[in-house]
């Protein structure tokens, strides 16, 4: 595959050396659909449940003890923020403290918000450099900003100071890119669109007059044309990788270029962009971007691979825990933007797979497709992490995905709902127990269960919308107890007319059971969202415990039984056993809790193991060396130690 990287004479970097004013534009273009400032939306349900374990476990603890959060006094400590990580922390908590309605996180992250806008240097900046003479690089920035909006929208009367607070950093920022792109280094030239999103919400909210418009739309074009470009690193499948990189020459000569993480963010690059170039082909370069990705590295589970860098197809290689919730964000931004069902089915598909598979019950570094082993590597498949990455536990591999986690699930929920540009009609975007200024009823199973029951109370007649996932087979909706009929969604919307009062529906989402071809002759199994795997029989060890908080423990799972098993396809059969009280067990995602299940006529076969603590690829055409049985496939994101990609057999 090394021949894709040859052909490179008069292909220009993905990194742009000079800026040239395109005097295109002094306006942003329209998005297709508009988010919901935070609060507006409320998970119920399952969901809440869901959201109440991530809050009761590290997210909402982590800021007592965890080194990276916990060392500056925010109401009286001698610096700003002391790290970039405590930025992340607090993208992630201000959501999740507000949708869990947790007042001593709120009252953390209110502290921190108020600390760091009342300590902004007189320039203008932002962080941890106020006050030293340490390089003041933009990216750090960018993870608090998103995290003060969140704030300003729950709560509109910190809107003058943050407001003036961000315009103070985006004239510094604008005159440091004017200044030889002062602040620019690899992180900061790929990581750039996170300010775009930033400079656009003030734009979209807080413009302050024309000259404020201009800055605004200058800083945006200086940004793009000092950072890596989504548009020349996908607008070709001859230069895109299709497999792993590691042994792949980079025509770029940036390896950053191809880290899973950057990739994962730098997915919003060409959609913020196409807002002030008004440039079709940045969204059409956007959307088949998003399809390489998955097409050369993607997951039955949802999510592609990279630990650390792009990892091609195999199963045994590994997704990080940043790379899921950062691209479940940027699958949400892409829709608003672009109106493409394809976003939202598969970030649909993450939250509900890789996301719970690499979270409940603790962090993994790095998560498997194939994962017969979660502990201290002696040898591993992970060409840049270290031995320790699939372990669960505190930190471990690096500190981002400890603190960068709690995002997934608050800004799944946050975008659960848009509305039209024209604030007409609502959408009801990710399908899931939720609440809104419209109420979805909190009984809702799904995707435990095909039957989702809304209840609409309106004020006056609206168009409501609802995504009808492209997996649904001969789905059905039925209007206030009238008799149900086919579901007819255009662009994979379906319309409901609601009239003043109040209007309830019942949708029927079945969807059959599906299989997807993998390397070596092996197949996934799929029905609806939830990926299916054989939950391996585990014994659990704990390797290390957190001096400060013993609830932090670092847990190796080793398998207690049989895993090597090829199935047969043609027997693959779904059953479901809904609670008997109405409401799920909690956590949902945790083993053996999930009312769902897919059993499949299977055998044991010869697979070897490529070292002690990882499975080879699987067999092509395998014998089997033991009678048929049955075997259960449960949700992907129940299981910690996995079978998913299976040899596949015949029976007799």
């Amino acid at each position: 595959m090394t021949s894709t990287f040859l052909h490179l004479s008069g292909l220009i970097s993905c990194l742009s050396l000079i800026w040239v004013a395109s005097g295109q534009t002094t306006s942003l273009a329209p998005k297709k659909f508009l988010s919901i400032p935070l609060g507006g939306i409320r998970p119920t349900g399952w969901l809440l449940d869901q959201l109440m374990v991530q809050t009761n476990g590290l997210a909402g603890h982590e800021h007592e003890f965890y080194d990276y959060v916990s060392q500056t006094d925010w109401t009286g400590g001698t610096s700003a923020y002391s790290s970039l990580e405590e930025g992340r922390y607090i993208n992630a908590m201000v959501p999740n403290g507000i949708l869990a309605n947790n007042s001593a996180i709120n009252t953390k992250t209110s502290a921190f918000l108020s600390y760091v806008l009342s300590h902004q240097d007189s320039t203008g900046w932002l962080g941890p450099e106020v006050g030293t003479t340490k390089p003041r690089y933009l990216w750090g920035r960018y993870p608090f900003m998103f995290g003060a909006i969140q704030m300003t929208e729950f709560n509109p009367s910190l809107t003058d100071q943050v407001v003036t607070s961000l315009y103070k950093f985006v004239n510094l920022a604008n005159s440091m890119l004017k200044s030889n792109n002062t602040g620019v280094e690899e992180w900061t030239a790929t990581r750039w669109e996170d300010f775009v999103m930033t400079l656009q919400w003030l734009y979209d909210n807080h413009p302050n007059g024309t000259s404020s418009q201009a800055l605004l739309i200058d800083t945006m074009e200086r940004l793009k044309w000092t950072g890596f470009l989504g548009r020349r690193c996908f607008r070709s499948r001859f230069f895109f990788p299709t497999t792993a990189v590691e042994n792949t020459p980079n025509p770029f000569n940036l390896p950053l270029t191809w880290h899973g993480v950057n990739m994962a963010e730098g997915l919003k690059a060409l959609p913020a962009t196409y807002r002030f170039t008004h440039n079709q082909s940045d969204l059409d370069t956007a959307s088949q971007g998003w399809d390489l990705l998955f097409q050369y590295h993607g997951r039955p589970s949802g999510i592609y691979a990279a630990d650390e860098y792009l990892a091609g197809l195999e199963a045994i290689r590994g997704t990080e825990l940043c790379l899921v919730v950062e691209t479940m964000f940027s699958g949400s931004y892409l829709y608003q933007v672009i109106g493409d069902p394809k976003f939202p089915d598969r970030v649909e598909r993450i939250a509900y797979n890789a996301l719970p598979g690499t979270l409940t019950g603790s962090t993994q570094y790095l998560q498997q497709q194939n994962q017969i082993f979660a502990g201290n590597m002696s040898t591993n498949p992970f060409p840049l992490d270290g031995p320790y990455s699939n372990v669960f536990g505190l930190e471990p591999n690096y500190p981002c995905c400890t603190v960068n986690h709690p995002q997934g699930w608050p800004k799944f929920i946050t975008n659960a709902f848009v509305t039209t540009p024209d604030m007409a009609s609502l959408v009801h975007l990710y399908l899931g127990p939720f609440s809104t200024s419209v109420t979805l009823a909190s009984g809702s199973l799904y995707p435990f269960s095909d039957t989702i029951t809304t209840t609409l109370t309106a004020k006056a007649a609206f168009t409501y919308y609802v995504r009808i996932p492209s997996w649904v087979v001969n789905g059905t909706i039925a209007i206030n107890g009238a008799a149900p009929k086919a579901v007819a969604p255009v662009n994979g919307l379906q319309a409901v007319t609601v009239s003043a009062g109040t209007t309830t529906f019942v949708l029927q989402l079945p969807a059959p059971i599906t299989t997807e071809t993998r390397p070596h002759g092996a197949i996934a199994v799929h029905r609806g969202p939830l990926h299916y795997a054989f939950d391996i029989p585990r014994t659990q060890k704990v390797l290390a415990t957190n001096a400060q908080q013993p609830m932090a423990q670092d847990l190796e799972f080793d398998a207690s039984a049989k895993w090597q098993y090829a199935i047969d396809p043609t027997t693959l059969k779904f059953s479901s056993l809904p609670p008997a009280s109405g409401t799920l067990p909690s956590p949902i995602f945790d083993s053996g809790l999930t009312p769902l299940k897919i059993t499949a006529t299977a055998c044991l076969i010869n697979w070897a193991i490529a070292a002690p603590t990882f499975a080879a690829s699987p067999p092509t055409n395998p014998a089997c060396t033991g009678p048929a049985t049955t075997i259960t496939l449960t949700p992907y994101g129940s299981t910690k130690l996995r079978i998913s990609e299976f040899p596949v057999f015949k029976s007799t």
